[in-house]
């Protein structure tokens, strides 16, 4: 069964969508430095200005990055090795499948600052999204198997 084909019963969609929620609130809030400063204070006013909209860019996305994940998960499974692990040891590939769904969506942004923004960004995203690799593939293999 695919990854997204475990997650399309609404009550575990939402909790996997949550987790997601507080998976990366404990990322930011994990940051150090004055890089870290900056990544919190942009987090914040994101949250205040907008509340839900983590959840909702979330939401919006999951669905493309489970298709760029279950090659991942899917070799794990043919391989008899445990799929969290195996996206760890692939963290720099997943982070990029991760990445490529949220490239895509900048390409198309509506607001010429919003791509720009993102493109000034992107080059430390692949670090911090695969910092958050070994949380995520937890979190799937926990929600997935509920």
């Amino acid at each position: 069964m695919s990854l997204i084909e475990k997650f399309k019963e609404p009550k575990k969609r939402t909790r996997m969508i949550d987790a997601c929620v507080l998976l990366v609130d404990g990322e930011v809030e994990k940051k150090k430095g004055f890089g870290g400063i900056v990544i919190k204070a942009g987090y914040g006013a994101v949250k205040g200005i907008k509340p839900g909209f983590v959840r909702k860019v979330i939401d919006g996305l999951f669905d493309r990055w489970a298709v760029n994940l279950e090659p991942f998960w899917s070799e794990a499974e043919a391989k008899g090795t445990p799929p969290v692990e195996h996206l760890i040891a692939k963290k720099s590939a997943v982070a990029e499948a991760l990445l490529s769904v949220t490239d895509e969506k900048a390409q198309r942004a509506d607001h010429a600052i919003v791509g720009s923004t993102y493109k000034k960004l992107r080059p430390s995203a692949k670090e911090h999204v695969e910092e958050a690799v070994a949380g995520l593939a937890k979190l799937i293999e926990t929600h997935a198997r509920s």
